[in-house]
């Protein structure tokens, strides 16, 4: 058995969100296509024979038993019931309440990685459903595949998409997913798409749009300033925010991206980030 095991764990953009409808139970019915990013936080796993989940590293700001790594390690154990236990390390890299989808990421990532460690031997399928457990991206983390999304997000289409260049911008607030969907502006009624309306559209960056970013442009500044600077200094672009914020992104040229970078006000951060087509740490596994 191997006794520990360092795993990426990828950020992702929504190159277009649309949210078509709501459940009875209060979750909402989206369509969506995901995008993996080379922008990744790292993991280290390592096993112990006694069944204890410590997080020897991660975000101060986020106690250990409220971490998706520490609960993704949790559920794994019991659904396992194995008598195994490890100790996490997690540089975080991604901004979180960013919309990229670090922490479930983070997640994916954990379950992934412990069902090697601990030989659970879980097929794909099993790891998903535990991971929805989780939160509605992590399927699609698991997936290890850019996908045409639908359901709550874990109704997933694998799609090959341009490995573009993006110029993401963190403008430094965190926003909660919740908050934004539980707005009564927002739109909840998109009419639906099909995977070859988009794939099939001549300008992908034009196709669509993000459903919450209306609302959040409302609730923050920051990320309405944000999408305005971009669409000043790339006028043939169509910046858009990913998720639910506050990340926004637009596609552009390696060089003139960290160019901009050098621009930016110093209260904002910025990523010049590759597409990437697959999980840079494993294969969709079956």
């Amino acid at each position: 058995m191997n006794k520990q095991i360092t795993v990426s764990a990828p950020a992702k953009i929504n190159r277009f969100l649309h949210i078509i409808g709501q459940r009875s139970d209060g979750y909402h019915l989206l369509q969506t296509a995901f995008q993996l990013i080379d922008l990744e936080d790292l993991i280290t796993l390592t096993v112990s024979t006694t069944p204890d989940i410590i997080r020897v590293d991660g975000p101060a700001s986020i106690p250990p038993e409220a971490d998706l790594v520490v609960r993704a390690a949790k559920l794994l154990q019991v659904t396992t019931q194995t008598n195994l236990g490890c100790s996490i390390r997690l540089q975080k890299n991604i901004p979180m309440g960013a919309g990229l989808g670090g922490g479930s990421s983070d997640a994916a990532s954990v379950l992934w990685g412990l069902n090697e460690l601990w030989g659970t031997q879980l097929k794909r399928a099993d790891l998903m459903k535990l991971g929805l457990q989780l939160g509605a991206d992590v399927p699609f983390f698991l997936f290890g595949q850019n996908a045409f999304a639908e359901g709550v997000g874990e109704v997933l289409q694998a799609i090959s998409l341009p490995e573009s260049e993006f110029l993401v911008i963190y403008p430094g607030v965190n926003i909660p997913t919740v908050d934004i969907f539980k707005s009564s502006n927002l739109t909840r009624n998109h009419p639906p798409v099909t995977m070859s309306d988009f794939i099939g559209s001549a300008q992908l960056d034009q196709f669509g749009s993000n459903d919450c970013e209306s609302v959040v442009i409302q609730k923050y500044q920051e990320v309405a300033e944000a999408i305005s600077w971009l669409k000043q200094r790339i006028p043939q672009s169509n910046p858009r925010m990913s998720g639910s914020g506050s990340s926004v992104f637009a596609t552009v040229e390696a060089d003139l991206a960290k160019e901009l970078l050098n621009q930016l006000p110093q209260r904002w951060k910025g990523f010049v980030v590759r597409g990437l087509n697959s999980h840079p740490s494993y294969n969709p596994i079956s």
